[in-house]
C-alpha cells in the first residue's frame, strides 16, 4: 500500500510543480555559503529536478545565536542561524528522497531569501532552521505571508523548550496574524500520505551522540504542531522539541541512531509530498 501511494503521489507531484514553474519567475543560480558542515557538491548538482530543497534565510533575533557575529559579517553571507546544518542535512535529505520517494530530486539545496523579490514563490515547499532566533522583518513577513497565499508549504525544525517557541511566535504571529498553531491530530493526511506515521519518536539533535538525551532546554516533550487553512490543509509544519536536521546531518554517523534518522527521512518524505499534492 505504501509503494502503490508514493507511486500515485509523485505523479501528482509532477503535474503540480511542473504547473508552478510554469506560472512563476526565472530561479536564481545556485548559490553556496559558509555553513556549520560542509558537504561535496555533487556532480549532478546543474540537472534540473522537479523539487529542491528550499532553505529560507533569515535575521536572526537579537543580532544572531550562532555562527556569524564571530566573523563580523552579515547574515545573507551565511554562518548565521540559517545555515546550522547546512549544507550536509540539506544534501543527505536529497539523496534520502530520491531512494523513498519517485520525485526527481535535486541533489542541491536552494538558500531562499525573501528579500530577492519574487524568487520564493518558485519554491512550493520552504524549510527553516533554529527558528527559535529568527525575526523576520515587516517586509518579509508580508512575502511569506504571499508564499502562503500563492499555495505554499514551510516547515520548520530545530527549535527547543518555552523561551524559543516565544521568540518563534512572535514572527509567525506577523506572518497569520489570524491563523491559531494547533497540534496536527495523529488522523492527519499529513502522517499517512506515504508513510503512515502512526508512531512518532522525539528525533534528537547531536547533543544525543554526547550526552545520550533527545532533549534540549526544557523540551522534554515533541510537538507536532501546524497552521491549517480555511479547506482544513496544512500550511505550516511545526516540529517544536526535536531536530530532524540533525538527524538528517548525522545520518552517516555509526554512532546516531539508526531509528532516528529513518524516522526523520520518512517525515520528510510525507511533508514533501503532503505539500505538493494538497
Amino acid at each position: 500500500m505504501q509503494a502503490r501511494t508514493a507511486i500515485i503521489a509523485a505523479a501528482f507531484v509532477s503535474l503540480t510543480i511542473g504547473s508552478a514553474y510554469a506560472v512563476v519567475s526565472h530561479l536564481q543560480p545556485f548559490r553556496v555559503y559558509p555553513g556549520q558542515n560542509e558537504a561535496p557538491i555533487p556532480p549532478d548538482y546543474q540537472e534540473p529536478a522537479e523539487w529542491i530543497f528550499a532553505r529560507l534565510m533569515y535575521p536572526p533575533a537579537g543580532g544572531g545565536r550562532g555562527f556569524y557575529r564571530r566573523y563580523g559579517g552579515s547574515w545573507k553571507l551565511g554562518r548565521s542561524s540559517w545555515t546550522t546544518d547546512y549544507p550536509k542535512a540539506d544534501r543527505h535529505l536529497a539523496v534520502a528522497l530520491r531512494r523513498l520517494t519517485r520525485v526527481h530530486i535535486r541533489s542541491v539545496e536552494q538558500p531562499v531569501d525573501l528579500d530577492d523579490g519574487d524568487d520564493v514563490y518558485n519554491y512550493p515547499w520552504l524549510y527553516a532552521v533554529e527558528v527559535g532566533h529568527w525575526n523576520l522583518t515587516d517586509d518579509q513577513a508580508k512575502r511569506m505571508r504571499e508564499f502562503f497565499d500563492r499555495g505554499g508549504f514551510f516547515m520548520c525544525d530545530d527549535f527547543h523548550g518555552t523561551y524559543e517557541w516565544e521568540v518563534f511566535v512572535e514572527s509567525m504571529k506577523r506572518v497569520f496574524p489570524d491563523r491559531a498553531i494547533v497540534d496536527i491530530p495523529n488522523s492527519d493526511p499529513i502522517f499517512h500520505t506515504v508513510y503512515d506515521l502512526d508512531t512518532r519518536v522525539q528525533v534528537p539533535g547531536a547533543q544525543y551522540l554526547y550526552r545520550g538525551v533527545t532533549y534540549e532546554q526544557d523540551g522534554y516533550l515533541p510537538r507536532w504542531r501546524g497552521i491549517y487553512d480555511d479547506r482544513g490543509h496544512l500550511l505550516v509544519a511545526i516540529c517544536h522539541n526535536m531536530d530532524l536536521g540533525d538527524s538528517w546531518e548525522y545520518a552517516d554517523d555509526p554512532n546516531y541512531d539508526e531509528k532516528f534518522s529513518a524516522t526523520s527521512f520518512r517525515i520528510a518524505a510525507n511533508y514533501v509530498v503532503y505539500a505538493m499534492t494538497h
